[in-house]
């Protein structure tokens, strides 16, 4: 994709050496997904047949804000920046231990520790989902009433830490209800970078989300074909590393199917090169 002028001067002057690139902070983003409604056929799966089916799945979008600073308008998944509580021991955990998310994302301990307390708090900030329950084998089934919102906002302006909000309700958080996804790392072009470890998880039953998040004014649950096609078609804006989210849960025909893949995280991150003098944004 081309760059816009002021990146492509960016661009050249980090080639150059003019300029030094934006360390990039560790982040964790979260897709949820749900099964899609029936619909009523007919349709074709092996021999011709008619009567209710499934789409596929869903997945929750939200649009960010156009004030904030970083990918303004764009419709992304739930996440955000790993907060320094969040590498916290005090965390009740069940599911993987930190050890083994770090050999899945090529990460040191205390980084795999941090990033999926951050998908999980994240998550509930932003969408209301609590990826946690009062046991190993549980999860929390409604997230909803007065208490909880003053648990997401304190969360949100960060007065309570996660492990503390855990404790104060008996709860483990469900690294076991995570699925590792991707790898992405913001081009050294842009002014705010993110290194972001992608997850997947399912809606818990009897969960519901937000109608809008902290950092967002929209959301909206589509089927992720619909929402290439929106992008495709100029009437949402998506980043790429969401665009490529989409397009690989495009392929499936359930949440099932897409959380049963076995998937081998390669690290991307997308550069700026040079094409018969225009700066473009390269993804391979």
């Amino acid at each position: 994709m081309p760059l816009p002028k002021d990146l492509a001067e960016r661009a050249r002057d980090i080639a150059a050496g003019r300029i030094e690139p934006v360390p990039a902070r560790d982040a964790a983003t979260v897709v949820i997904l749900r099964e899609g409604p029936f619909r009523e056929g007919p349709f074709r799966e092996g021999p011709f047949r008619e009567g209710p089916f499934r789409e596929g799945p869903e997945v929750y979008l939200l649009r960010r804000k156009t004030t904030m600073a970083f990918a303004a308008g764009a419709y992304v998944f739930p996440g955000g920046s790993v907060d320094p509580r969040d590498t916290d021991h005090a965390v009740a955990w069940a599911g993987p231990s930190p050890r083994e998310w770090g050999e899945v994302f090529n990460a040191d301990e205390r980084t795999a520790r941090g990033l999926v307390c951050a998908a999980v708090r994240e998550t509930f900030e932003e969408s209301g989902v609590l990826l946690a329950g009062p046991g190993t084998d549980s999860v929390v089934a409604d997230t909803t009433g007065a208490d909880w919102e003053a648990d997401r906002l304190a969360l949100i302006d960060r007065s309570l830490a996660f492990a503390d909000f855990l404790a104060k309700r008996g709860l483990v958080l469900r690294s076991d209800l995570l699925k590792p996804w991707s790898h992405w790392i913001t081009p050294v072009i842009e002014e705010r970078r993110f290194d972001t470890r992608f997850f997947a998880a399912v809606l818990p039953p009897g969960q519901r989300t937000r109608d809008v998040g902290g950092e967002a004014d929209q959301v909206a649950w589509k089927r992720p074909s619909e929402a290439l096609e929106l992008a495709r078609d100029g009437e949402i804006f998506l980043m790429p590393p969401t665009y490529h989210t989409l397009n690989e849960l495009a392929a499936f025909a359930s949440v099932t199917d897409a959380l049963a893949v076995q998937r081998k995280i390669i690290t991307i991150l997308p550069r700026a090169v040079e094409i018969e003098g225009e700066m473009r944004l390269m993804v391979s």
